[in-house]
């Protein structure tokens, strides 16, 4: 994967386009010219490495940080200029960097005396062009690791055609996988639908004391509103959300891969190590029946 496109679609670039603007803030307090052309330089960058991260933080913060830089901005050319306009601006963006970053923090289990885990996931789980020898990465997470794993992951999985089938297997693990959503993003479901398709979902996983573990969708550009759905409904229902750099990280090996997205034999192998990193914590030996 071209690094560019990992930056952005991780995320990344979301942190890289804040230190940009809060760089251009504080260089247009001094007159120095190098100075006043890293502050055009940055604020021009910025924005556009924000923008193309499709970060899902508030649009309230949005509105108000934008706001704000305007008023930096047209501040700027006034004859009484003075840099308090540039500190609130460099102030409200490390604001937004600071909000932003509990969401790339890796998540963790609280320990479970069960030893089963479900999955549910489109294509990317459920693997395609593979033969008889061929290995998911949930078929390699119960054989390594001795787990009793539900898969019912799906070719062309939806949140909607999710449910139904979560609906049509009973589901008794106390730990539940959710890769779902890519075929929403990329197909014809609009964000009010997946919504809705997503809340269905995870109000029919989210019962007793099971936790849930969700893959954030990594997204193209201008599809905030995905991740903000997202984000919402794992604060409504406490699933823990998994950065979408651990995803892309899996990918992003050159031969982890069938067509950039699928996974290879290799790829579900690394897949099934990053998983197992992420709910180990629920499975310690003590833990175990």
């Amino acid at each position: 994967m071209n690094w560019l496109v990992y930056h952005i679609v991780s995320g990344h670039s979301f942190f890289t386009g804040v230190a940009l603007l809060i760089i251009a803030a504080l260089a247009s307090t001094r007159s120095h010219r190098i100075l006043k052309r890293v502050t055009v330089l940055a604020f021009l960058i910025g924005p556009i490495a924000i923008i193309l991260s499709s970060t899902a933080i508030p649009y309230w913060f949005y509105a108000v940080a934008a706001v704000i830089t305007c008023g930096w901005i047209v501040s700027r050319f006034k004859k009484n200029w003075r840099p308090n306009a540039a500190y609130l601006a460099a102030a409200v963006w490390f604001a937004a960097a600071v909000i932003e970053l509990p969401y790339h923090i890796i998540p963790s289990l609280d320990s479970t005396h069960s030893h089963s885990i479900a999955v549910i996931g489109d294509s990317v789980t459920a693997g395609v062009g593979g033969d008889e020898t061929s290995e998911t990465w949930p078929s390699i997470l119960a054989r390594e690791h001795q787990l009793d794993v539900q898969d019912i992951s799906h070719m062309g999985e939806t949140a909607a055609s999710a449910l139904k089938r979560a609906k049509a297997n009973q589901i008794t693990a106390s730990v539940v996988v959710v890769e779902i959503g890519g075929n929403d993003v990329l197909g014809s479901t609009s964000a009010a639908q997946f919504a809705q398709d997503l809340d269905a979902l995870l109000s029919h996983l989210a019962v007793d004391e099971r936790q849930l573990l969700m893959f954030e969708l990594p997204l193209p550009p201008f599809c905030h509103e995905y991740g903000r759905v997202q984000r919402q409904l794992a604060a409504k229902y406490n699933v823990r959300l998994i950065p979408k750099r651990v995803f892309l990280s899996v990918i992003a090996g050159g031969d982890s891969t069938l067509d950039t997205i699928h996974l290879s034999q290799s790829g579900h192998r690394t897949m099934a190590n990053c998983v197992w990193r992420l709910v180990s914590s629920a499975f310690a030996p003590d833990s175990a029946p």
